[in-house]
């Protein structure tokens, strides 16, 4: 480690980019997808086109019919924090993160209650609000050769009023003169339905924009900071430094479901926290694998749900990370089967759900309610987000927020540099990679150019990773490169040539990293 990592650079005259110029730089509404909640077909349900499940798919299916093992599932940990304890939500979830982390979710019950019913806030606070619906069909999906899956969009445009109609019909169509059927029955009923298939289909108001969360100033749980809409941009919060809405991510969104409407398997965009409110409604069960067994849950699904023609067979993409493009949902029985850790929660009006980096999770409704659910992120996430970053960047797969800029704007500002963390640890090996990268740069006589600090976050036309700090652009196709690329020479396969555009605010970065490294070495020294 080296202090200084970019004083050997020599900018030369400067000049505005040519992505800037070129209007290239990546906005909230580009087109791409850049500041939008991009979501992947593993946000929903598949239904099987075209070839049938392979013979092992079909075994498990017949194996877990009797879906007994749905007794065997763990339930996930509850806490009820004290009106004190309660007083910050980031603070309070860090204190209890060393237990529920390791179940990659948890329960908490709120000691604050809404005054004001979400129905009320949606039919009155927000007038004229409206949304449509997924259709899902109540069956195991699998993947074709071509690797294809449907869902539907619905045509109706809903109000609450009108969809818990829909879903009260729907719930008497399917337990006729009952009222009062137990989560663990309802639970296995669903799966009972899904197995066997050809049990009609459900809807599902999923990425819904809104807040169902009161403004009304006597409503304690409304201007409590555990409204979803405010609890991104709490000081611990690194979201709060990304400066623009991001649906899903930093603003919430509405989930309004009716029986047996479902979430399939995924991770939340770049493994972030996540926290739902149960506003109102019947229960939802939950499923939960904790992030530490990512890795098996893959695998689990590569090798005993999906079709192995439909995967990707390229030599330079390992197959179970293409998952995340191609989960289902699939009952939790196949994991206990392979033993895969798998909890669960059955969520009531009232309380809230934290799922943990990288913890994949998947669930259902009990009958018609309302959710409301945000991305959060705080120290620990760090680490988390590098690696979704490589995962995204092995895939050339789209970021949603950029990584880099959060990292060293979080860096920046840290008022502690004694004590042990994440963010400094993640802050340093990322500059000691692009430090490493410069000095090769350099050793190819690279022209260096100053980036405004208005430029924002360039996107790698290679890989999709964010650049904050530094990026490599042709003069010619103004095609951008991340650092994180082995470059042998400068020339572009357009004729081109390639320069090094460097941040103008550069030196706060620098000043940073200097005194990391110092007090490194007197720690070193010290012992």
């Amino acid at each position: 480690m080296v202090s200084g990592p970019f004083s050997r650079v020599q900018f030369s005259c400067k000049r505005e980019t040519s992505c800037a110029r070129k209007g290239k730089v990546m906005k909230r509404s580009d087109s791409c997808g850049w500041g939008k909640k991009v979501r992947t077909r593993s946000s929903f349900p598949l239904i099987e086109e075209g070839l049938p499940s392979p013979s092992k798919h079909k075994a498990d299916k017949n194996h877990l019919t009797d879906v007994q093992w749905v007794d065997k599932i763990p339930e996930c940990p509850l806490f009820y924090p004290s009106a004190e304890e309660f007083e910050d939500p980031l603070v309070y979830l860090q204190q209890i993160s060393p237990e529920a982390s390791k179940f990659g979710i948890c329960k908490i019950v709120s000691p604050l209650k809404a005054s004001v019913p979400a129905s009320d806030v949606l039919m009155k606070e927000k007038r004229g609000f409206e949304f449509r619906t997924y259709l899902q069909p109540l069956c195991l999906s699998g993947w074709n050769v071509n690797g294809k899956g449907t869902y539907y969009p619905g045509e109706s445009n809903y109000t609450v009023k009108t969809f818990e109609k829909r879903a009260n019909k729907e719930y008497a169509q399917r337990f006729p003169g009952s009222r009062s059927l137990s989560p663990l029955h309802l639970e296995k009923k669903f799966w009972q339905a899904m197995i066997n298939g050809n049990q009609g289909m459900v809807e599902y108001g999923v990425n819904v924009e809104g807040s169902a969360f009161s403004s009304d100033p006597n409503d304690q749980l409304g201007q409590s900071k555990w409204n979803l809409k405010t609890l991104p941009q709490l000081p611990q919060s690194a979201l709060r430094l990304i400066g623009y809405p991001i649906p899903g991510i930093t603003d919430p969104m509405l989930y309004i479901g009716m029986i047996f409407s479902m979430f399939a398997w995924h991770v939340e965009d770049h493994y972030l926290y996540s926290i739902n409110y149960h506003h109102s409604g019947a229960p939802k069960t939950w499923y939960c694998v904790p992030g530490g067994a990512a890795p098996e849950f893959e695998k689990v699904a590569l090798d005993h749900v999906y079709a192995p023609e439909s995967l990707d067979n390229g030599d330079d993409i390992d197959a179970s990370e293409i998952l995340a493009e191609k989960t289902t949902m699939f009952p939790p029985g196949i994991l206990l089967q392979h033993n895969v850790p798998v909890y669960r929660a059955v969520q009531k009006p009232g309380e809230f759900v934290v799922t943990f980096p990288r913890s994949y999770h998947a669930g259902f409704s009990h009958g018609f309610n309302c959710g409301e659910a945000v991305n959060f992120a705080v120290e620990d996430w760090f680490p988390w987000g590098a690696v979704a970053g490589y995962h995204y960047a092995t895939l050339g797969k789209m970021v949603v927020l950029p990584y880099e800029e959060l990292l060293c704007k979080e860096t920046i500002l840290l008022s502690d540099l004694a004590s042990e963390s994440s963010v400094k640890n993640c802050f340093a090996q990322h500059i000691g990679f692009l430090q490493n990268a410069l000095r090769n740069l350099i050793d190819l006589n690279a022209t260096f150019s100053p980036s405004p600090e208005s430029q924002g976050t360039i996107l790698c036309h290679l890989c999709k990773r964010d650049c904050y700090l530094m990026f490599i652009e042709c003069s010619s196709c103004y095609h951008h490169m991340c650092l994180f690329h082995d470059v042998k020479s400068l020339g572009c396969s357009c004729s081109g040539t390639r320069v090094v555009f460097i941040r103008e605010d550069i030196q706060k970065v620098e000043d940073m990293y200097r005194k990391l490294y110092e007090q490194e070495e007197e720690e070193c020294l010290s012992h």
